[in-house]
């Protein structure tokens, strides 16, 4: 009975297999931000490395802290994209394809339910980690982030591959 009620609802349990690294992401991020959160005050740097420091610091803003200064209405624009492509990558994972392309999607996933996460709950994100040399600094960003940025790169590679297959197939035929 319960074998017939999973096959009605088509459940393919390998992309709920996809959806747990999601959840995973989402965990890491939890905690490495509550940990930075309770651990440092707002702006303190504490280096790790000659080119690697942890720091808490808020964006109100997207990447780059695009948008930052905007006045408020940010936060409900990035809220509103953010559960707009979690559900549009959903269902991109639910239609199938490489586990290239699923990966990326549950990463792309993960790190925005992370980030979204902390524009629901404090209004801004949470960033921690800052790459440095001398004077320059790369904004600070956090494991969302990260995940994120990792899933495009395998996104864009995935695609890249794809094609490069079809067009080998077409000259086969």
């Amino acid at each position: 009975m319960m074998e017939q009620w999973l096959q009605k609802r088509h459940i393919d349990w390998r992309r709920s297999f996809w959806l747990l690294v999601s959840v995973v992401v989402i965990v890491f991020d939890r905690i490495t931000k509550f940990w930075v959160y309770e651990t440092f005050y707002t702006g303190e740097i504490r280096p790790v490395t000659s080119f690697f420091s942890l720091v808490l610091t808020f964006n109100t803003g997207a990447a780059f802290s695009f948008l930052a200064d905007a006045g408020g209405w940010q936060r409900i624009f990035f809220v509103v994209i953010s559960v707009a492509a979690c559900l549009l990558f959903f269902w991109l994972l639910l239609r199938g394809g490489s586990r290239l392309f699923s990966f990326s999607l549950v990463l792309i996933i993960g790190g925005a339910l992370g980030n979204l996460w902390d524009r629901l709950q404090l209004g801004r994100v949470i960033d921690f980690l800052l790459f440095h040399y001398h004077n320059w600094h790369y904004p600070a960003f956090n494991v969302a982030d990260a995940a994120i940025t990792i899933g495009a790169i395998l996104l864009i590679i995935d695609g890249l591959s794809q094609r490069k297959r079809r067009i080998f197939e077409d000259d086969d035929s």
